[in-house]
Formats: C-alpha cells, sequence, structure tokens
C-alpha cells in the first residue's frame, strides 16, 4: 500500500510538473491580449526603446528558467566558450536567390569598441531602473562591461564589434544578401545628434550605402526620434537626406501606381507629435509640405495603439508599421489585428507593413521585463510570425530586426559563449546562421505568393 501511494504521488508529481510547462511554453509562444497595460504596457512608450539606447537583455538570472532550452546560467564555474567564425560559414553569394526589396530589415550602426571608437558604445547599456522605485531596489544596477560582459543575452559571433569597422559592414552585407532580403532600414540620427548611449551614425552611411550596393541591396532610413523632432526639421533632415545620398544606386526609392519613385522613410515614435504637426509636413496645403517637391516620399508611422490609426491618416502619412516583435505587447504588434489593420490600410490607399522578429528578449537591460520575453522555440516563434504576415497579403514586410542586439531580435549570427557569470543564448542546436536561412526560405515563399494577388499600391523600384 505504501508503494502504491509513493508511485501515485510521483505520477501525479510529474503530471502537474508538465501541465505547468505546457502552459508556460504557450505563455512564451501566444500572450493573452488582456496583458497588454501591465506590467511593462505603454507607461514606458514613447521611451520603450529611447531607440534602444534603452533596450536590452538578461541580467534576471533568477527568471531565466523561463527561456526553455535557451537558457542563461548563474554563477557557472567553467572557462568562457567563444566560437571563431569560419570561412566555410560564409554564404555562397552566387548560390543565392536574388534580393526580394519587398522585404526590409531593421540594422542599427550604434555598435562600437575601443580599437575604431575609443571605448565601447552600446555593448556597456546601462541597466534601465523600474519606474516604481520600491521595485527597482530588487534589480541589478549599474552598465555592462565589454567584451565578456555585453547588453544582450546573445553575444555575436563577430564578438563586441564596431559599427565603423569596413569588415563588419562587408560581413554584415553578406549576411543580409545570404538572407534573400532586399532593404535594410537603417536606424539614422541627423548629424550631429544621437541616442544617448551612442556616437554620431550619419558619417557611416556613405560607407554602408557602398557596401549594400556592391551586394544589390538598398538602403532606406528609419528616422529616430531625435531632440525636438518636428514638421520644420523634420523637413530640414528629409531634404539633407535625399540632396546628399539620393543619387547613390543603393538609395531606396518604391514606384507609385503614379509613376513617381519616391524615398520611404520610417519614422519611429511618430505618435509622440501630434497629428496637426505632421499634417504641416505630410499633406499639399501644409506650412512645411513637402508633397509635390523633388523632397516628396512615403513616409511611415509607427502605429502602437488602436487609435493611432486615424491620427496616422489625419498626419498624412503613407502607411503603418507596428516594429515591435513581441506577439501581443501592443494592438499594432498583435497578429490577430493584422487582417484589420490591413482592411483599414487598404481602405484609405495606406500600406501596411507589418513587422516580425525571431523572438524577443530584453531582460540584460531591463531584468524587470522578462512577461515581455518571447521564446524563439528553435525558429518556430518566427516561422510562425512570417506566416501570420503572409495571410494577409501585406506589401511589404519588415523584420525587427538584423541586429538589435538588446532586444534579442537579431537575426545576425550568434555563437555559444560562457563566462563565469553569464551563458548566452544561442541558436543551438542549430547553427548560427539559423535565421538567415529561415529568412531565406520565407522570402522566396513571399516573393511567389505575391505575385499571385494584385495589390500594386505601389511595386519597388529595383
Amino acid at each position: 500500500m505504501v508503494k502504491f501511494r509513493r508511485r501515485t504521488c510521483i505520477i501525479l508529481s510529474l503530471f502537474i510538473l508538465f501541465i505547468f510547462s505546457l502552459m508556460m511554453g504557450l505563455k512564451m509562444l501566444r500572450p493573452n491580449t488582456a496583458t497588454f497595460g501591465d506590467p511593462l504596457g505603454l507607461d514606458l512608450l514613447p521611451y520603450l526603446r529611447k531607440r534602444t539606447s534603452n533596450l536590452g537583455k538578461n541580467l534576471d538570472f533568477q527568471k531565466s528558467d523561463k527561456i526553455n532550452s535557451e537558457t542563461n546560467t548563474k554563477n557557472l564555474k567553467s572557462v568562457e566558450i567563444t566560437v571563431t567564425p569560419s570561412k566555410a560559414s560564409e554564404p555562397y553569394l552566387e548560390e543565392q536567390s536574388p534580393p526580394n526589396y519587398y522585404l526590409h530589415v531593421f540594422y542599427y550602426s550604434w555598435y562600437g569598441n575601443p580599437k575604431f571608437d575609443g571605448k565601447y558604445v552600446h555593448w556597456n547599456h546601462p541597466i534601465l531602473k523600474h519606474w516604481d522605485p520600491r521595485l527597482n531596489k530588487n534589480y541589478p544596477q549599474g552598465k555592462h562591461k565589454p567584451p565578456d560582459d555585453i547588453g544582450s543575452s546573445f553575444y555575436p559571433e563577430l564578438g563586441s564589434y564596431s559599427s565603423r569597422d569596413p569588415s563588419v559592414i562587408e560581413t554584415h552585407m553578406k549576411q543580409i544578401y545570404s538572407a534573400s532580403i532586399g532593404v535594410l532600414a537603417l536606424s539614422w540620427y541627423p548629424p550631429n545628434l544621437y541616442d544617448e548611449n551612442g556616437l554620431p551614425t550619419d558619417d557611416l552611411v556613405p560607407t554602408i550605402l557602398d557596401k549594400a550596393h556592391k551586394y544589390n541591396l538598398k538602403v532606406t532610413f528609419h528616422i529616430e526620434p531625435y531632440t525636438n523632432r518636428d514638421d520644420k526639421n523634420m523637413y530640414k533632415n528629409v531634404k539633407y537626406i535625399i540632396n546628399k545620398y539620393g543619387s547613390h544606386p543603393a538609395f531606396y526609392r518604391y514606384k507609385t501606381k503614379t509613376g513617381k519613385a519616391l524615398p520611404m522613410f520610417y519614422v519611429y515614435d511618430s505618435y509622440i507629435t501630434k497629428p496637426e504637426i505632421w499634417a504641416n509636413l505630410l499633406t499639399p496645403v501644409g506650412s512645411q509640405s513637402i508633397r509635390n517637391s523633388p523632397y516628396d516620399g512615403l513616409f511611415i508611422a509607427l502605429l502602437v495603439e488602436y487609435r493611432h490609426r486615424f491620427n496616422i491618416l489625419h498626419g498624412g502619412f503613407d502607411g503603418i508599421y507596428t516594429y515591435f516583435a513581441t506577439n501581443g505587447f501592443t494592438y499594432g504588434s498583435s497578429y490577430e489585428n493584422w487582417n484589420s489593420l490591413k482592411s483599414f490600410c487598404d481602405k484609405y490607399n495606406l500600406l501596411f507593413i507589418p513587422s516580425v522578429g525571431p523572438g524577443y528578449i530584453d531582460t540584460s537591460i531591463r531584468p524587470w521585463n522578462s512577461q515581455n520575453t518571447r521564446n524563439r522555440i528553435n525558429g518556430k516563434y518566427y516561422e510562425n510570425a512570417l506566416k501570420a504576415a503572409l495571410q494577409i497579403q501585406p506589401s511589404l514586410i519588415s523584420i525587427t530586426s538584423f541586429n538589435e542586439w538588446h532586444e534579442g531580435t537579431q537575426i545576425e549570427k550568434a555563437v555559444p559563449k560562457r563566462t563565469s557569470k553569464t551563458v548566452y543564448l544561442d541558436y543551438r542546436p542549430h547553427k548560427p546562421s539559423l535565421y538567415l536561412e529561415l529568412t531565406r526560405k520565407w522570402a522566396e515563399k513571399y516573393s511567389k505568393e505575391r505575385t499571385t494577388y494584385a495589390l500594386d499600391y505601389q511595386v519597388p523600384v529595383s
């Protein structure tokens, strides 16, 4: 009888453990949409990322069990492991499919190291405080200390690189090309302005354009919420971009049904500025209007909340993107809302550009934000996002991101790395190129499917 009770207890315990693990796995894959507001919620917006000067990965080692097979471990007494890139891992360019110019990826050039920049930049991201001081005391403080301790839960194959290193830019363009992505949306601040943790990056644009052109890629601009951004200085900065870079063969333009080939600009945190101010710039009768001028373009607004739809329309924008890689975090980033958003955009002749990502983890710089972690599930999360995007037959798809390491949304190659305090996440049991390969697979699928439906609000200029 005692043995029977013991066996029953063991079986019951294993069953309860299985149910708990299953529930946690489902939570990582698909959150309850009722949790949009808390605990992270829109209280953080617009400074959710502060253009990722403010987002990062995991120092919250206590919650690392939520990451399933992709696990951070505390106080492991072992020798550091670093994988050196090999020539065998480089893509064979002649074997790749042509770039898909309907597929864009968000790209960041704000990383620095002592060799090229005199100091570490962004890899040493500060650990951000919780807005509630009572909770903040429960989490780590300070900044990361590269090269072994970086503001990311993953570790790049290229190490704590500098975005100014020409060989890094070259490698990035090869990787983007290998994924059949056609356009990189370059994070951009005006000259002499940059995020609070970074360095000026506008001077890198010519090199990025040159390297992109070498691989038949195009570059569009992802305009960050720089200080005092408004209609007047936006006009000035759009004019600057087009005058300085518009003649480059890698400069991205989109051909509209009217035959105009227009530059495209993603505008991050566009909702910070009132629609009336945007209307001054983006409507034909606006006081600072760029419409029907040499500086006209396609301006794509970030939609976060449901109510932003008509603000975007009244502001004169040409389209909507959703950016965030966390399914369920915002109205815009929730896959279940994409069909209605696409219908709204179709009704008003706007582009709808859903943003997909491979996963999300920013607890290395927001250790209190583990509830918004989305497990990659060895690529399944990413493929589910891409499948959801293709189902609505979008004009374009954007990927968050190529190398936003602070948020763990990168598709760039990551490798196993272990220190005395941290085991970084990686893509095992798959290769470091897993997400590039998945992207290529879906880029080809998207290219084929897109030819079966007639959407053409606009067509890209190759």
